[in-house]
């Protein structure tokens, strides 16, 4: 996955990339490393090339990362619901006779949904210090 962007400013190892128009990665990005606004993304990238300011360059994003990160972001919740409510369930059918099997199943799928996202809060916060999940800049394209 790659996009073409103007690096804005460098710092040290990585520099900010403006992207006009997003198609590829930052469209879906789920890693929040993208800071999107109405004319374009600002995306803060390796600076592998070493592209200076004002220089047009290449940005690639792994495939595996992304797929990654959208299966986290997106499949642990759901997995979380659907665990929570037949833990629910089993649990006020075996321990809590008399009570409403179908309130007690969603009670814990919402429980365990929410929980789950301070889950994913805690992984995405490490994963954007990580560089294997950073955009990496491979190419300088022209000078602007």
């Amino acid at each position: 996955m790659e996009e073409i962007g103007v690096v804005i400013k460098t710092l040290g190892r990585f520099a900010k990339v403006s992207i006009a128009k997003p198609k590829g990665i930052c469209e879906h990005c789920t890693l929040g490393t993208c800071h999107v606004s109405e004319e374009g993304s600002e995306i803060e990238a390796l600076n592998m090339a070493g592209a200076r300011e004002g220089q047009k360059v290449r940005v690639v994003m792994k495939p595996f990362s992304y797929m990654k990160g959208s299966l986290i972001v997106y499949g642990l919740p759901v997995l979380a619901l659907v665990l929570g409510a037949i833990l629910g369930k089993e649990l006020a059918l075996s321990q809590l006779k008399g009570s409403d099997p179908d309130s007690i199943s969603a009670i814990f799928a919402f429980g365990a949904f929410g929980i789950s996202f301070l889950f994913v809060k805690i992984w995405s916060s490490k994963a954007e210090k990580k560089l294997e999940y950073k955009p990496v800049i491979e190419e300088i394209l022209t000078d602007t």
